[in-house]
């Protein structure tokens, strides 16, 4: 089937959406303008990282992604609907042009104005592909849906301070094109549970010129026909989808079997909920949320406020100048550290999360505060504090795990969890390693130090204690060294 789904997203699941998009939001707009905020920086000189779906005739012959295929389970009730909505950024290409006396425009690589400085730049034109269809209809066989975006050319005056025209700013948007491919696929067992499947493609028909051989140049070509930070919201009005980062058990083998191309599905939206999915080509855990204390989007990686916050203010006026010439968001951020009170900076000096009450008789106790020099310690005084009498040593403690004693000096083999937010730590899937050390953090959790087998590396990491950390059901016990 092509093209039959309703082609906009419904009310409720604008409502299902709207928590989610803020870490969405995140995700679209990852690395789009750096600190320092300015286009001559060398680190904004190279755009556009992430989720980058380039025309087919790039990828292939440079071995850049033209799709992404996302695979999650879904528990539909009913005569249930899917509701997805497809974001990617356009490169809107921008040209800066000064006014001569004549009338005519020249281009140029700057033109000063009192409060900014204008640059030629990328701009990042945010585009949705929202539509809506009933499960019942992906289960009765693949459904596409193409999408085209049109080129278009804009021009932008630019007045000087006496209200008289300096320059224009002239942008370039090339023709986009797509699809969506959706199905569902109903599983065996006891649960009624599909495996829902969702690709995305460019399928724009851009070609390199002939005879080029510059492959940078033809990449800077490209780019603007890319579907850049593409990402995926999913939705169910009635039913739920499955973590694949820490499936219920009796779901863990067909978690295991879905196959997700370039992209990283997790829960979305309010914890607790299990409604919307957000797939997106960063790597997040279920249920990722924006810190409270953030005041605006810096687009910087891990975007730690504070640093920036601070940084960004001490600034020149020339940078702020530049930076705020190079793009709208960009003077958004250097207005927002100018222009942010004491009581917001001081918010982002630092929040505790972890601290909470827990009550109950199975509970181990947690200290919401410290103890003072009255405290009465009882027979279960948390292992870390000194004045139990024995406290935790890393380099005796052992555990059990199978049934198997395991500390320093085991050998155990490596299956890193799904849970696990660090891609790196799936390249040391089935590796054989040696423990180190059995730590244990203030909550009572278990972590194995580890030092994997045949790293050359290995000694100097026992040298410096830079170890690898495992959590018990992680890992396999092997025979002893």
């Amino acid at each position: 089937m092509t093209g039959s789904p309703t082609t906009t997203t419904t009310a409720a699941a604008e409502s299902r959406f709207a928590v989610a998009r803020q870490v969405a939001d995140a995700v679209l707009l990852e690395g789009y303008v750096l600190y320092p905020y300015r286009a001559s920086a060398a680190k904004n000189r190279l755009r556009w990282q992430f989720g980058v779906l380039v025309p087919p005739a790039w990828g292939r012959a440079h071995d850049e992604h033209a799709f992404q295929q996302t695979e999650i389970l879904m528990e539909p009730r009913g005569e249930a609907t899917l509701a997805l909505e497809l974001r990617f950024l356009r490169a809107q290409r921008r040209t800066v042009h000064q006014a001569l006396e004549d009338g005519r425009f020249t281009e140029v690589a700057e033109l000063h104005l009192e409060d900014r400085v204008l640059v030629p730049w990328d701009e990042g034109v945010e585009e949705r592909v929202e539509l809506s269809v009933p499960v019942a209809e992906l289960a009765a066989g693949e459904v596409t849906v193409p999408f085209r975006r049109p080129a278009r050319d804009e021009t932008e005056t630019v007045l000087g301070a006496d209200g008289r025209t300096v320059g224009r700013l002239v942008r370039r948007t090339e023709e986009t094109e797509g699809l969506v491919r959706l199905r569902a696929t109903e599983l065996d067992g006891a649960y009624r549970v599909f495996r829902l499947r969702a690709v995305v493609e460019n399928t724009s028909p851009w070609a390199p010129a002939a005879g080029s051989g510059n492959g940078s140049a033809d990449r800077e070509a490209a780019l603007p026909y890319a579907l850049v930070a593409a990402h995926l919201l999913l939705g169910l009005d009635s039913g739920s989808f499955l973590s694949m980062t820490d499936p219920p058990e009796w779901a863990r083998e067909a978690a295991a079997a879905c196959v997700n191309r370039h992209t990283w599905p997790v829960l979305a939206g309010e914890p607790g909920r299990a409604d919307v999915v957000l797939s997106s080509p960063i790597i997040l855990e279920d249920h990722a949320a924006i810190a409270p204390e953030s005041a605006g989007a810096m687009y910087d990686s891990t975007e730690i406020d504070e640093i920036l916050a601070l940084r960004t203010a001490a600034l020149t006026d020339r940078e702020k100048r530049e930076a705020r010439g190079t793009d709208a968001r960009a003077a958004a951020v250097i207005d927002l550290a100018d222009s942010m009170p004491p009581e917001v900076l001081d918010r982002l000096h630092g929040a505790v999360r972890a601290l909470r009450e827990i009550t109950g008789p199975d509970q181990p106790p947690l200290l919401t505060e410290l103890p003072s020099e009255e405290t009465v310690f009882s027979p279960d005084t948390p292992w870390w504090d000194p004045a139990r009498a024995e406290t935790a040593d890393p380099a005796r403690d052992r555990i059990t795990i199978a049934g198997a004693s395991v500390g320093p000096g085991s050998r155990v083999l490596l299956r890193p969890g799904l849970r696990r937010t660090d891609a790196q730590d799936l390249f040391l899937q089935g590796r054989a390693a040696l423990v180190e050390a059995v730590l244990r953090d203030v909550d009572g959790g278990v972590h194995l130090a580890v030092t994997v087998e045949e790293d050359p590396g290995a000694d100097i990491r026992r040298e410096q204690g830079r170890f690898l950390y495992f959590q018990p059901d992680e890992v396999t016990p092997l025979e002893d060294a």
